[in-house]
């Protein structure tokens, strides 16, 4: 299952970050009237905001069979536009004279207790993931429905700090696999190196008297031997 071009729809973290843009974008169309915001910016920011943590965790998962480096680049802007969005939700409580529940409240406690299962799809993944995903949100409609907009963001909240962590857990795991296998980029490199010192040794090209390496002709580009070949 995992070997599909479409892994990344199996990850917890864009699971949850999906629930996230879900909740976001109805949050934005039930709270976010003309009266709070007449020109509507601050929709699109925190509308936008959430689409880019979901996004870039499914482009940069994509991209990671080519480059390791760009898939950390993009999770790394999936958690930035991530953090922004927590900053908007927080801003929605203050701005009102709220605040965030504590970490050891009771409400705290009971989003945070809700379990995600784990993606388990069939041949279909377009299909069953956003079956997957639409379960997963009705699991937290008991906040997310509630006609309280103190509630409703105080949940969002929480679910952003859910996938903030499970972002953080996925790209620990791609470094780890990075440091013991290298990534695409990286081993093309690696076996073109190995291409050109096979080709060398076949063409009677010396080792290194302190390596052992076969050595490469080069040439010089500067000073009196500009020009000149050399073994290096």
């Amino acid at each position: 299952m995992f070997g599909t071009t479409n892994a990344y729809m199996a990850l917890d973290a864009w699971v949850l970050a999906n629930v996230v843009q879900l909740a976001t974008d109805s949050f934005c169309r039930r709270f976010l009237t003309p009266a709070v915001d007449p020109c509507g910016r601050q929709f699109d920011q925190m509308t936008q905001a959430a689409r880019s943590g979901q996004a870039n965790i499914a482009e940069g998962c994509a991209r990671g069979k080519t480059s390791r480096e760009t898939e950390m680049k993009l999770l790394d802007v999936a958690r930035a536009s991530l953090a922004e969005l927590n900053g908007d939700f927080t801003f929605w409580l203050m701005r009102a004279n709220n605040i965030p529940w504590p970490r050891e409240s009771e409400e705290t406690k009971a989003v945070f207790s809700v379990v995600v299962e784990r993606a388990n799809y069939g041949n279909d993944w377009s299909h069953d993931s956003c079956e997957h995903i639409l379960r997963q949100k009705a699991k937290f409609d008991h906040w997310l429905s509630d006609q309280n907009d103190v509630i409703v963001a105080n949940a969002i909240l929480i679910l952003i700090a859910r996938t903030i962590n499970a972002l953080n857990h996925l790209m620990e795991r791609k470094i780890g696999e990075f440091k013991e296998a290298g990534g695409f980029t990286e081993n093309l490199t690696k076996i073109r190196l190995e291409a050109r010192d096979e080709k060398a040794a076949a063409e009677g090209a010396p080792k290194c008297p302190l390596c052992g390496k076969v050595m490469r002709k080069r040439l010089c580009r500067k000073g009196k031997n500009a020009g000149r070949a050399f073994w290096s």
